[in-house]
């Protein structure tokens, strides 16, 4: 697959104003499928809360006990646990609609690209974090772990349904947004001071096309929870959608027909509407 720029700047608009506005948000459980996925969603936040000790709470000394409270270091190993299970649905997703798609001997209207796409965005969010901390025996075992288990069950569930797989994906995503915005809010607290003069890694400089004066912790922060935002509405939107038949809308394929579409109805709005009826 041909590296490409983050999906925040490949499908959103103006890039400081949307990682900006980015805000939490949850879709509530309609049905039985939605509640399996949110079910499973909380069941893995409370594992990882548990590994990496982490709590919701406002990360005050005098709020919490202190193993509790979130630095750094924890702050990373919560990341690289995250982002080591988030780059899994996407490349599970794509190399499953692949080979249905060659088995079928039919066409997956543009899924493949978008799911394979947002693997790669999360992997990319891994190693930019790689670069600021190196994993211990402990951690790599436990993202072994948890990539064997998290792998094999997320396949088998793809074959089930893959819509509720992608609703478990949303809401997967509605965590990682979650997670972000407490990082981000306890770094402008105070709580974080290693950060506050901290630039991103070149990796992520150059793959955000971060501009001078904005290539700081709290930047890289911003623009990955961008991502994770953007992902969360994606598999929502997927999660919606007749698991056969539909196109992708966020296809590169699926935009560039509607813009064609577009256009022409520009065109055709701006000709003479008297054209039709003169003599040739």
């Amino acid at each position: 697959m041909q590296p490409t720029q983050s999906l925040l700047i490949s499908l959103l608009g103006p890039i400081q104003q949307q990682i900006l506005s980015i805000q939490t948000a949850h879709r509530k459980a309609r049905n039985w499928q939605d509640k399996v996925a949110l079910g499973s969603v909380r069941m893995l936040r409370w594992g990882m809360d548990f590994v990496t000790g982490y709590r919701s709470e406002p990360a005050t000394a005098t709020s919490m006990p202190q193993r509790y409270i979130m630095t750094e270091e924890k702050w990373i190993t919560r990341f690289i646990f995250l982002e080591s299970v988030a780059g899994v649905p996407g490349m599970v997703a794509g190399m499953l609609r692949h080979l249905k798609s060659i088995r079928r001997f039919q066409r997956d209207y543009g899924w493949i690209e978008t799911l394979l796409e947002e693997a790669y965005n999360e992997r990319m969010h891994l190693l930019t974090f790689l670069n600021l901390v190196e994993p211990g025996p402990g951690m790599r075992l436990m993202v072994l772990g948890a990539q064997w288990v998290f792998f094999s069950g997320f396949s088998i569930a793809y074959l089930i349904s893959p819509q509720i797989c992608h609703r478990f994906v949303g809401y997967l995503e509605e965590e990682a947004v979650i997670t972000y915005t407490k990082a981000i809010k306890d770094l402008d607290s105070g709580h974080l001071p290693q950060w506050e003069k901290l630039e991103a890694p070149k990796m992520a400089i150059k793959y955000w096309q971060m501009p001078e004066g904005q290539r700081c912790m709290r930047s890289l922060l911003l623009y990955v929870r961008a991502d994770e935002a953007n992902h969360r509405e994606v598999n929502h939107t997927l999660g919606n959608l007749n698991q056969e038949t539909d196109p992708n809308p966020f296809s590169a394929n699926f935009k560039s027909r509607v813009q064609k579409v577009t256009e022409s109805v520009g065109v055709m709005g701006q000709l003479d509407p008297q054209s039709c009826n003169r003599e040739v």
